[in-house]
């Protein structure tokens, strides 16, 4: 019963199309209809288990004759769930003030040991021992009251308490957490407690999506990463509450948020009705660059752990884009311009085949000025290659599939070397390292990369292979010590080796990186056995 139903549990896309509209490939974009024009719409649904309402409208309502049946099937649910996993149904449902309730806030909390661990029922607590960020809990009748900024532990305990967070994982960064919005934790008198208009039972997590959100670095490092972290072992049981909310952000990881939470998330500021919840956790927790620590979450999950939800997260829209594709060429083969080899190719490639490399372009700064030159040196090294432009408009998930299913991938140091978490473990991962970028490269991108299983190759450009060798003369610092121009400050280094330098990469050397590359790749091909026919 309980695979059954995690088995119907699936996120969906409304799409409203005009009358008579075939369907066809459409963007992941929140739009507003226009007339009679198109809208994606986007939410959440589950079938099966009713997990896609937590919140309920408070009001007194009579039973009807669909409701007493619906409680009868929930009844005989329970009855089921209890025959198939008795103790964590228990465990689950359980409210007494000992040792089962502590032991289930403990989980709620992240199940490893710290100044909150043991918060018990009617309290809040706040572990502030992390450098890059606080992290706030409140166990009790807790109410979101938007317009105050707060939410409200509703407690009979007369003792005044208030905390005070802003909830955004780079702590240490002055400038930027001054930006974000705080948000108060604060014990209340019954008497003055904001009434309920949706009820949750289950917890809530408070976030930000403001600060350095839309550099998609930041957009995993500081936020999705860290919601995987404090999320994740809550399975799905948990509605976020996102403070500086966009539609946007939304749309572009909406399938990854919805591998985290089954519910609806809640725009703090916009939404002015009071949410009412057991528990809150108020920020998020962070182990490192692009990193999850086994050793620092409860179920001893890893970045490999991340990289298995992004599979589930992007597989049904993958299948859909496929889908598109197969009908696509259909047409075009029955129009005769298409031939029929082409209209169902393998989705796995086979031994024999060229190993694909992704080079991820750039625009701006750090472009590969003799890029098309770097392509053609790959296919003659014997790979079969792509080059993706991606900006903030390409769908997420295309850059997924592409990642996904390839053997290795180049870029020069920048954000959008992100997408290595897209990657499968065991592929290469090639990253251009312009002058003055060593550090960052390695410790944002490199060692991440390597933690995920990535076979990583830092390419160290020499000073010839830079744009500056042509702004500076010969042994200028620029071009001969980077880190000691990098002395006189970030800005000095953002303007002279990230907003103004281009590479032109040396072909003979840096086609020995792709050899070793594709013997690598080629070494592993043999290496994996063959399928049983």
């Amino acid at each position: 019963m309980v695979q059954q139903q995690q088995q119907q549990q699936h996120r969906i896309y409304i799409l409203q199309f005009r009358k008579g509209e075939p369907e066809q490939e459409v963007a992941c974009k929140v739009s507003q209809a226009k007339g009679a024009g198109r809208r994606v719409m986007y939410y959440y649904q589950d079938y099966g288990g009713g997990g896609g309402k937590s919140g309920k409208t408070v009001q007194s309502r009579a039973l009807s004759l669909r409701r007493i049946l619906a409680m009868l099937l929930l009844s005989l649910l329970c009855v089921g769930t209890l025959f198939v996993a008795p103790v964590s149904f228990l465990s689950f449902v359980h409210t007494d003030d000992g040792g089962t309730e502590a032991a289930a806030a403990t989980a709620a909390r992240g199940g490893v040991p710290g100044p909150c661990s043991a918060v018990g029922n009617d309290s809040l607590c706040c572990d502030r021992s992390s450098e890059r960020a606080d992290i706030c809990f409140a166990r009790g009748d807790l109410r979101m009251h938007s317009a105050s900024a707060s939410f409200q532990l509703v407690s009979g305990n007369s003792t005044a308490e208030e905390e005070r967070i802003r909830p955004y994982t780079r702590k240490w960064e002055a400038n930027v957490m001054a930006t974000i919005d705080e948000v108060r934790l604060r014990r209340v008198s019954p008497g003055d407690a904001a009434r309920c208009d949706v009820r949750h039972d289950v917890p809530a997590v408070l976030f930000s999506t403001g600060g350095y959100t839309g550099n998609v670095y930041h957009e995993f490092n500081d936020g999705i990463l860290p919601l995987f972290v404090t999320a994740n072992h809550l399975r799905r049981r948990v509605v976020f509450v996102i403070l500086e909310y966009h539609d946007w952000w939304i749309t572009k990881y909406g399938d990854v948020v919805s591998q985290l939470s089954a519910f609806p998330p809640i725009d703090f500021t916009a939404d002015r009705r009071v949410h009412c919840f057991p528990e809150v956790i108020a920020g998020l927790r962070i182990h490192g660059e692009l990193t999850v620590d086994p050793a620092k979450t409860p179920e001893g999950k890893s970045i490999g752990d991340f990289r298995r939800l992004l599979d589930d997260a992007y597989r049904g829209r993958i299948e859909f884009l496929e889908r598109l594709e197969r009908r696509t060429a259909r047409k075009r083969h029955r129009r005769g311009t298409v031939p029929r080899a082409q209209l169902a190719p393998p989705r796995h490639t086979s031994q024999q085949d060229r190993p694909r490399l992704v080079i991820v372009s750039r625009t701006g700064s750090r472009v590969i000025e003799n890029e098309a030159d770097v392509a053609a040196l790959a296919v003659d090294v014997g790979f079969d290659v792509r080059v993706i432009r991606p900006d903030r408009t390409t769908e997420l998930c295309k850059i997924y599939r592409e990642l996904n299913a390839s053997d290795a991938m180049v870029g020069v140091h920048g954000a959008a070397m992100t997408h290595f978490l897209f990657m499968r473990p065991g592929k290469v991962f090639i990253q251009v390292v312009p002058l003055g970028t060593d550090w960052a490269a390695g410790a944002y991108y490199g060692e991440p990369a390597a933690r995920l299983g990535l076979r990583y190759v830092g390419y160290k450009i020499l000073p010839e292979e830079s744009s500056l060798s042509r702004e500076y003369p010969t042994g200028d610092p620029v071009l001969t010590d980077p880190a000691g121009v990098a002395q006189r400050g970030w800005d000095v280094t953002k303007k002279v080796y990230l907003d103004r330098q281009n590479v032109r990469l040396d072909l003979a050397r840096f086609r020995e990186e792709l050899v070793r590359a594709h013997q690598y790749l080629a070494a592993g091909r043999r290496r994996r056995p063959r399928a049983s026919v």
